[in-house]
């Protein structure tokens, strides 16, 4: 149960700072539906990680990734929905007070509700690309593809096609990277949501922020490794937790 003191001290501190960044994870999505990878029920449990998540795996079997999508993931991306969490964020932007979103996520879920500056640090599945020719597809058209072939090939080279996300075996995209760290080492106010803080390098871009005197929130169900560094950590959903923080804002702004 969340106490009124605790979220209007919250509530307070984010109205006083001047550069508030979000950094979010599995956990947010979790309650759009979107199974997380590690927990009860992931994805992990059902699919070889060594498979379906490695570039080395997919190229030497693309069809096992694309199994995994056609089955899994296309489905969960087609019909969930953002959570009060990711609107509570959109909204925290259109006020001006969120700088951007900082995501692990490849779910395309912090767009859709609204939030128009997103830095994706693991690529997205909702678009494509043509290895050979780097035709782009949306997927829309990759569903349409699946339908007739898979793997499903480029349209102009018969090339294979791969999602935009990073893989396990490939570097993060640097320029997000490197746009990442610098919004974390000039926030002054960090959200941590929605993730255990265990997956690196990503996990580091909170730290990062508090080591250059940030304040941290982290929100996430389960306690995560930085919970001793944080300012203020709430084991309760985003989804809850957030819509209740913006209307402490309403109040005093």
């Amino acid at each position: 149960m969340l106490s009124n003191s605790l979220i209007e001290k919250i509530s307070r501190d984010l109205n006083n700072s001047k550069r508030v960044v979000a950094f979010t994870g599995a956990g947010i999505s979790a309650e759009s539906g979107i199974p997380t990878y590690r927990g009860k029920g992931g994805f992990w449990t059902k699919y070889d990680p060594d498979k379906y998540a490695s570039i080395d795996y997919f190229e030497k079997d693309p069809s096992y990734y694309w199994s995994f999508f056609k089955e899994s993931r296309k489905p969960i991306l087609e019909n969930a929905k953002p959570n009060p969490a990711h609107y509570s964020l959109a909204e925290l932007e259109k006020r001006e007070k969120l700088r951007c979103v900082i995501t692990q996520n490849i779910d395309g879920m912090h767009q859709q509700a609204g939030s128009k500056n997103v830095i994706e640090l693991h690529g997205t599945t909702r678009n494509f690309r043509c290895k050979r020719c780097e035709k782009f597809y949306t997927l829309e058209e990759i569903g349409e593809l699946l339908k007739v072939e898979l793997p499903p090939l480029c349209k102009e080279c018969k090339g294979i096609i791969r999602p935009n996300v990073i893989f396990f075996g490939e570097m993060l995209p640097q320029d997000a990277l490197r746009r990442a760290i610098s919004e974390a080492e000039n926030c002054d106010f960090m959200m941590a949501i929605g993730s255990s803080l265990v997956v690196y390098p990503a996990a580091q871009i909170p730290l990062i922020a508090k080591d250059k005197g940030a304040i941290l929130l982290i929100i996430n169900v389960e306690p995560t490794g930085l919970d001793l560094s944080a300012d203020y950590v709430i084991n309760e959903k985003a989804g809850k937790v957030l819509p209740e923080i913006v209307e402490h804002l309403n109040s005093i702004s």
